[in-house]
């Protein structure tokens, strides 16, 4: 039987009012690595539409584990600020989760305690190269253990920041990524190799959160289910993966696609639009980049809604039907009856990132009755303007943004407290 999208649904010790779940999707609207105005009113007109659970995203666990040099950062000085935002989502009737993370090797930020990035493995570091960092370095057990202990702190800052649920980045390509997707890892220890082992150190890091938190916030897990390109993770490593995660304590798993630098156009869909990301670029390093990203996208079929369904049916199946942790669909919904078929097939909620920043009353209106598909056209131009001074917004119907300045009213930019 189809779960009502309407009807709430548990997530380890938390209750959301329905299936509906804001995808974790990179902002930006942060200043000095703590969040703006911008943030808290982009996410407060989410609860006030209905949305069950909004994602801030992402967080990262420490200095070095941004991706950009203001990215939002979890500390003692960013608490209040976050703290600012989930208040106003409670306010508004809904509930707000942090999406942590640590970038590894995929970071642009230029103040790096090392001279080289961490990741599972040493040799080429693909994005250093463009900060004049061209090699990065293997993790050691104590740099395990700092990065472990790094996400066990700043989930412990989530709680007193007011969140709810707590969400661990292990797809995309990110530091966890790095470990899980035989892409990246190529490690000789039992930390590489097989599936069981390269799941290993991220479900330690899931297993400290849970420790660090107990039962009062939902721990959920965002992974890929396949990498989508040769030599890149499988579903069947991924069903390693998510029974390594449910045994470490994982609520939930929110089950995405693709890599940011090898296989973008998986993760969304349809391709980025790499012609005009290369423009905003200010070094032929930069726009190098984007020209060999856009030559490497493989002919793909159009867009269509539910596009990641197939595999994580599979995965689903391979659960069984007496698993513990619950699955959230993610993957090209842009409309109430593609929700309401991925809840049909059994998923227990659904997330949506893109048709939510085209319109943040689109739960409202669906609830409503008044509309059924989104207007977004999965053009991925939210994801260009993400890097500008204003952060993500839909460029098709705008926000309070000059198009001609791209700058967010000055307001906006301060703190959240």
């Amino acid at each position: 039987m189809s779960a009502d999208p309407f009807s709430p649904v548990q997530i380890g010790p938390i209750t959301i009012k329905n299936r509906f779940i804001r995808s974790g999707a990179n902002e930006t609207k942060n200043k000095q690595m703590n969040p703006t105005k911008a943030l808290l009113n982009f996410h407060q007109a989410y609860a006030e539409n209905e949305l069950g659970l909004t994602t801030l995203a992402y967080i990262a666990v420490s200095k070095d584990g941004r991706t950009l040099p203001s990215q939002g950062t979890m500390s003692d000085e960013s608490v209040p600020h976050y703290r600012a935002i989930t208040d106003a989502i409670h306010a508004a009737g809904g509930k707000a989760s942090a999406q942590i993370t640590h970038g590894g090797s995929f970071c642009q930020i230029k103040d790096l305690s090392t001279p080289r990035a961490m990741s599972s493995s040493g040799g080429i570091d693909k994005m250093g190269l463009l900060m004049g960092r061209p090699f990065q370095r293997a993790m050691t057990r104590a740099d395990m253990d700092m990065v472990r202990d790094e996400f066990a702190a700043a989930a412990l800052r989530c709680e007193q920041a007011g969140f709810d649920a707590i969400e661990l980045h292990m797809g995309h390509g990110y530091l966890l990524n790095q470990f899980i997707s035989p892409l990246s890892n190529f490690r000789r220890d039992e930390y590489g190799g097989s599936a069981e082992n390269r799941a290993r150190f991220p479900a330690e890091v899931l297993a400290a959160v849970k420790q660090a938190v107990g039962d009062r916030l939902a721990v959920i897990a965002k992974i890929n289910l396949v990498d989508g390109v040769k030599k890149g993770a499988t579903i069947e490593d991924t069903i390693v993966t998510a029974r390594a995660l449910e045994a470490a304590g994982c609520d939930m798993l929110v089950l995405s696609a693709g890599r940011n630098i090898e296989s973008t156009w998986k993760m969304f869909g349809s391709a980025l639009p790499y012609d005009e990301m290369a423009t905003l670029q200010r070094t032929w390093a930069g726009k190098l980049q984007f020209a060999i990203l856009k030559m490497s996208v493989p002919k793909i079929p159009p867009f269509r809604q539910n596009y990641l369904m197939e595999d994580a049916l599979t995965l689903k199946a391979a659960l069984g039907p007496n698993r513990k942790v619950k699955l959230c669909y993610l993957g090209g919904v842009q409309s109430l009856t593609a929700a309401k078929a991925a809840l049909g097939e059994g998923f227990d909620a659904v997330a949506i990132a893109r048709a939510l920043i085209h319109d943040p009353t689109l739960v409202s209106q669906w609830k409503a009755g008044t509309a059924d598909k989104s207007g977004c056209t999965a053009c991925n131009r939210c994801v260009v303007v993400m890097y500008g001074p204003s952060g993500t917004y839909c460029p098709e119907v705008g926000n309070a943004i000059d198009p001609k300045l791209n700058q967010i009213y000055a307001g906006e930019r301060d703190h959240a407290a």
